[in-house]
């Protein structure tokens, strides 16, 4: 059932999952957005953490323009966006392909100084069945923590890196087509393991196994026990939702506080998505 609509005056919004995900109904993105629109949906967004949209005729310009409605955005270090519109990179699986990019669960972009706030995935083309995405809640996955192991992690720090083997494999593909000017370049960054939500004020587990590799002044060895218990706790099937693709569905996750992962099941389809990242900070 919809939530009421005085909550969010612009729209309808039916929730998908317990843990986070809605559908914003009633919307038509192509006619552009008020600032109380851009209110509602941002309220919508820190509410239920992932937001979606059906049936939107967006084109390149427009999609870019509804994505600077919430903020600056930020380029992929690694993948060079669209001719006219550089922010934009097209994320793409061909029917001969077996790695999808991205294929693993991970918050995006953990190894830059500033990760980004958010990120949209606009659907192109997509294949006749499979090709979910799944997201979790990362809020969720710290308060299901005992109080002896929250109070352990708030204050440690972890060290990622764009090098990991599974997510660099899963990308080669795209950078060997449409490679950036960083596409090379190794980045490193530290940051906290439980992080504040700037807006929110809430606590989430901000680790991942895409990106993590250890803890700091642990050795990867040291790590890998409790970092292999947390990334195992936090995709818990009660921390997740899961959507089903359609051409034309918009997705804009908040990536200060979710993870997503792209189901690999359509081998021999295509699936074509158009991707937008907005500048972050950094992670406290």
């Amino acid at each position: 059932m919809s939530e009421r609509r005085t909550r969010y005056p612009s729209f309808h919004v039916t929730p998908i999952a317990g843990a986070l995900g809605a559908v914003i109904e009633g919307v038509d993105l192509s006619r552009g957005v008020t600032q109380e629109l851009v209110r509602d949906i941002r309220a919508a967004w820190l509410d239920h953490l992932v937001v979606f949209f059906r049936d939107q005729t967006l084109d390149p310009g427009a999609f870019l323009a509804f994505a600077k409605a919430f903020g600056p955005p930020d380029r992929y270090p690694f993948v060079k966006g669209l001719t006219d519109h550089p922010e934009i990179i097209e994320v793409t699986k061909r029917e001969h392909e077996r790695v999808n990019f991205g294929g693993i669960w991970h918050s995006d972009t953990t190894y830059l100084e500033h990760p980004p706030m958010g990120a949209m995935l606009l659907a192109r083309e997509v294949p006749p069945f499979g090709g979910d995405t799944l997201f979790a809640n990362m809020y969720l996955a710290f308060e299901a923590l005992s109080g002896g192991i929250r109070k352990m992690l708030d204050g440690m720090i972890a060290i990622s890196s764009s090098a990991k083997a599974d997510v660099s494999r899963t990308r080669e593909d795209r950078i060997n087509e449409s490679p950036a000017a960083t596409s090379r370049e190794v980045f490193t960054a530290e940051h906290p393991v439980v992080r504040t939500h700037p807006e929110t004020g809430r606590k989430a587990l901000y680790v991942n196994v895409a990106h993590t590799l250890r803890f700091k002044d642990m050795t990867e060895e040291e790590s890998r026990g409790l970092l292999g218990f947390l990334c195992e706790h936090q995709v818990r099937p009660e921390f997740t939702c899961r959507f089903s693709w359609q051409i034309g569905s918009l997705a804009f996750w908040d990536n200060r506080c979710t993870q997503h992962n792209p189901v690999n099941d359509y081998h021999s389809h295509r699936r074509v998505m158009h991707r937008i990242s907005l500048a972050g900070d950094r992670p406290r």
